[in-house]
């Protein structure tokens, strides 16, 4: 039975879970299908195994797998299957309190989680403070979150969100999946979303990312004003004025105008004034 205060929502339509496993790579039916000793060692991490539905898929594959489940009725059922597979094994606990270095064991990490659908940001920030570890994430998510993942500058979808997992990841909406492939069905549309990692932030070099974030958020503080407005806490409006001009953009531009490269050489000119 699902529990409505843990937002659970269980993949219940086999033909869905295939589609699912073909486009993780884990489907022997898929192009990309590892097989065990074909490529580097990685483990999976499954977030939100529920009663096993896609981990099976997990494991076809050979590589270690390792469920972490909140749920104690679902964690002492995914045990028994455990008992089957010496490859799989359950850490019982809440994923946001989960050491993901600790339960790879030195292995990388690919990761695969149906998440729940109110916690999907505090969850994806745990993620990405693991990234260095991180190769791929695949997260059936709410589709409106998805959009606003995916979402490029200029688009009403792009937020935040979009500049924290496109600095960390590259994402695709892979499937849109129908609420009722679920059991019992959310209220709302659900997507798989693919992260390949590391995403801009091997290439944009920035050195004080939490410095950088934090800016981020101050610039999307209230999306209807401009940055010379939402940066007054941390930069007078004649340096922020000053620094949008040496990057060819005008005075009254909002943060939604700008991609995460400016964004982040925003975040240099402006730090350079201050120093």
């Amino acid at each position: 039975m699902a529990r409505q205060r843990l937002g659970q929502h269980f993949l219940s339509d086999e033909n869905w879970q295939e589609a699912i496993a073909r486009e993780i790579g884990v489907s022997r039916n898929s192009q990309n299908f590892s097989v065990p000793g074909e490529e580097k060692e990685f483990c999976w991490i499954e977030i939100g195994a529920g009663h096993g539905e896609m981990t099976r898929h997990l494991l076809a594959t050979g590589k270690p797998a390792i469920a972490v489940e909140l749920d104690p009725p679902l964690a002492k059922r995914l045990e028994q299957l455990a008992g089957q597979y010496p490859n799989f094994s359950v850490h019982h606990g809440d994923v946001l309190k989960t050491d993901l270095w600790k339960l790879a064991k030195g292995r990388r990490i690919k990761i695969y989680g149906n998440l729940p659908y109110y916690i999907t940001s505090p969850i994806l920030h745990h993620f990405f403070e693991a990234a260095y570890l991180i190769d791929e994430i695949h997260i059936v998510i709410q589709e409106e979150v998805a959009l606003r993942l995916a979402a490029k500058s200029g688009n009403r979808d792009y937020g935040y969100l979009s500049v924290l997992t496109q600095y960390f990841s590259w994402p695709t909406i892979a499937l849109k999946i129908p609420r009722l492939a679920f059991s019992p069905p959310p209220e709302v549309g659900s997507a798989l979303v693919s992260l390949k990692l590391p995403g801009l932030r091997t290439e944009l070099k920035i050195q004080e990312e939490e410095k950088f974030l934090a800016f981020v958020k101050l610039c999307f503080g209230q999306k209807r004003k401009t940055l010379v407005n939402n940066l007054r806490g941390t930069s007078t409006p004649e340096a922020t004025r000053a620094a949008l001009g040496s990057l060819g953009l005008a005075p009254e531009s909002r943060a939604e105008e700008l991609s995460v490269t400016l964004l982040a050489s925003l975040f240099k000119k402006i730090d350079d004034q201050r120093s």
